[in-house]
């Protein structure tokens, strides 16, 4: 957006609303890199859909962009499904604004004659990924940050596979996003009502993705693990307590302080179960209550973290591809066991997660799919193989998993459930969920894996993020913790390799390091991920740690 200034002064006129025009006039008058910022681009769609800081702005979450972005939405899926009835199903976190914003997206819906159901409270991703299928619907809207601080929300969109947007409809939806300049060009009803859903969902929910579950006899025989909660403020409050209650354990100790919703998230700096801050409350009760697994999940409850018992009994968070890894070993050592692997089913990850799910997956000659960064592309990979062979499950590193062929997101509910199972055949075993990790190490080789991410803020930080990303085309780095660089991919170009385009680039070492380096396309950061197998991983990885993290 080449002339900010002007675009700012457009948002003084009447068709924006009094406390807008307030904002964005104290912008104009007191702080112009503030308003270079809040108006210098439209937010686009990244890996996770619409996603900014809230307030005044074209590059920011308000009434008017989501608004837009709605009407944008509105026109495609008019286009998509001509003569047909249109229906869109809504859901939205515990983040501020969250209900407002889904409330104004239902708004610009029905005034386009689209029909709509609206959860009738806060819900998680993966159960609005659920009720697209369930209900039949076009597309969904899910009003979340995710796991980002709580100055953001952001839109997720989902197609009607029950995945998020893939091309080529997101870079469409932009299209008709870009065509809407002003909100008089957004229809929006007061009249029309959406059809309000609940607890009718919820059990469908619950019914149909618990069937991932393989060992119900050893929960049976270990109901009593001591297991403890925290949904760190948002929607996973009510179902993964019932969901692990439902498949048979009984003591599950919450974290009362972070039951609360709040989109304030008063008790974390920021409300990301990845970090260990934000797992300290609930791993606090768990040595109150002497529990052997703790969990907490994100406001939208699609990511999970997990800590286990260590070998001196003390608790160790693991990542989330010891956490992918630690499933897809269970699931397929399992689905082995009751022979029911017969070349027809699948695994997939991401480009940046643990290759220690691959040399799982060659043992049980179980094929693998590598696909781009989010969960989007698993699930664009999940519709393509739909009635022809058979999702067991798949990860990615930033704690997100998923299992069966219900949900076309990453889901902690079906995930949390899953540990909670391993735990328990563990327990058959007399053995802990770390001591299997230990074992999966033991069978297959020590992998370690670091990220870092760099942050990068506003128009300069963007262009700072690019001109890293041109240098290392430019000039790539000669060798990765001493190790000759012997091969690069770059993902811009799909011909190559496969996968469609995307600003990635992968180094890989003479000894099997491998450097991955991305922007992120729902914050303002670069992401470097490092990878490396052997004897000697762990200081390999810090080393190149070392090598990057500036």
């Amino acid at each position: 957006m080449s002339n900010y200034l002007d675009v700012a002064k457009s948002w003084l006129k009447d068709s924006f609303d009094e406390q807008t025009r307030t904002e964005v006039k104290a912008m104009i008058d007191g702080d112009p890199k503030l308003l270079e910022d809040a108006f210098y681009r439209t937010l686009e769609f990244g890996t996770g859909g619409l996603r900014g800081i809230m307030g005044a702005g074209t590059n920011r979450m308000n009434r008017y962009t989501v608004g837009m972005a709605t009407q944008g939405l509105a026109n495609y899926l008019k286009q998509c499904f001509k003569g047909e009835e249109i229906s869109v199903v809504i859901s939205y976190d515990c983040r501020n604004n969250s209900r407002y914003f889904a409330e104004i997206t239902s708004k610009v819906l029905i005034a386009n004659g689209i029909k709509v159901y609206l959860f009738d409270g806060i819900r998680p991703t993966p159960e609005l990924s659920f009720a697209i299928r369930h209900l039949k619907c076009n597309s969904g809207v899910m009003v979340t940050a995710s796991h980002n601080p709580k100055e953001y929300n952001g839109y997720k969109v989902f197609w009607s596979d029950g995945g998020q947007i893939v091309e080529p409809h997101d870079v469409n939806i932009v299209g008709e996003v870009n065509k809407i300049t002003d909100p008089q060009q957004v229809l929006i009803s007061e009249d029309g009502n959406p059809q309000i859903i609940g607890s009718e969902v919820d059990e469908a929910y619950l019914d149909s993705v618990l069937t991932s579950l393989v060992s119900p006899a050893s929960i049976a025989r270990h109901s009593d693990l001591k297991i403890a909660y925290t949904p760190l403020h948002g929607t996973g409050v009510r179902l993964v307590p019932e969901a692990l209650g439902r498949i048979g354990f009984k003591n599950v100790f919450k974290v009362a302080e972070q039951e609360v919703n709040d989109g304030n998230f008063p008790t974390v700096v920021s409300p990301n179960p990845e970090e260990p801050t934000a797992m300290k409350m609930v791993m606090e009760l768990a040595d109150k209550v002497g529990a052997d697994i703790a969990l907490g999940t994100d406001p939208d409850a699609d990511r999970v973290g997990c800590a286990v018992r260590g070998g001196d009994g003390s608790l160790v968070l693991l990542n989330g591809n010891q956490t992918a890894a630690l499933i897809t070993n269970y699931m397929l050592t399992r689905w082995a066991e009751e022979r029911r692997l017969d070349g027809n089913q699948y695994v997939i990850k991401t480009i940046v997660t643990t290759e220690l799910m691959t040399a799982i997956c060659n043992k049980y000659n179980v094929r693998i799919y590598d696909v781009l960064t989010g969960f989007k592309n698993i699930a664009s990979v999940m519709h393509a193989n739909e009635g022809s062979s058979y999702f067991i499950c798949g990860g990615e590193e930033s704690n997100g998993f998923n299992a069966g062929e219900f949900v076309r997101d990453k889901d902690s509910i079906i995930t949390c459930s899953l540990l909670c199972e391993c735990a328990a055949w563990c327990a058959d075993r007399g053995k802990s969920l770390y001591d299997y990790l230990q074992e999966t190490y033991a069978e297959y080789g020590l992998y370690c894996e670091k990220g870092v991410s760099i942050t990068r803020k506003g128009k300069d930080g963007l262009a700072e993020i690019a001109a890293m990303m041109a240098r290392y085309r430019a000039d790539p780095p000669k060798e990765l913790a001493g190790s000759k660089v012997v091969k690069l991919i770059d993902y811009t170009f799909p011909e190559k390799t496969g996968l469609p385009y995307s600003n990635v680039l992968q180094f890989f070492s003479e000894d099997g390091c491998k450097v991955t380096v991305r922007p992120s396309g729902t914050e303002p950061k670069i992401k470097y991920y490092f990878a490396t197998h052997g004897d000697n991983a762990k200081a390999k990885v810090e080393e190149l740690f070392e090598q990057f993290k500036s």
